[in-house]
């Protein structure tokens, strides 16, 4: 592991992510991901890099209507480097980060066929919603995932 890189993220990697977010969800999902987000809130975000390659990602930031709350909006996984730690690195930094800024709860969402992603953050202690119809718009359903941070 120690060709591993984790690292926050910086507004110059957006590049790298865009290059590779859609392979690895298999859908054309970089709309969601616009540069925006990692010129402004690359302090709350995190990247791996192995051999000079980004690996993963997690892309998150404070909420600014709920004050307790921290949002993870978007994290990748290379398809070789899924079930080896490094997703539940990123939210571990993630968790540590955002406790140390008075946050208490983070909040994701996907979407209900994304199944992969529900028994993640099952398995990290999220809770998950049932399906909430049209909560993206018509046909756009999501299942939101809330915790409890304490570290």
């Amino acid at each position: 592991m120690s060709e591993i890189e984790v690292r926050p993220a910086k507004p110059s990697d957006y590049d790298a992510i865009k290059a590779v977010v859609d392979e690895w969800w298999g859908a054309p999902v970089q709309g969601g991901l616009t540069r925006l987000f990692l010129d402004h809130f690359h302090n709350t975000s995190f990247v791996v890099y192995a051999h000079g390659h980004l690996v993963a990602f997690l892309v998150g930031f404070l909420s600014q209507g709920q004050r307790d709350l921290a949002y993870i909006h978007y994290v990748g996984v290379a398809p070789t480097f899924r079930r080896s730690g490094v997703g539940r690195e990123l939210y571990r930094r993630f968790f540590s980060l955002v406790h140390s800024a008075g946050r208490t709860r983070v909040a994701a969402i996907t979407s209900p066929r994304n199944t992969r992603s529900i028994a993640f953050h099952t398995a990290m202690g999220f809770r998950v919603s049932e399906p909430i119809a049209d909560y993206d718009g018509p046909g756009a359903d999501r299942v939101y995932f809330d915790r409890l941070i304490d570290e």
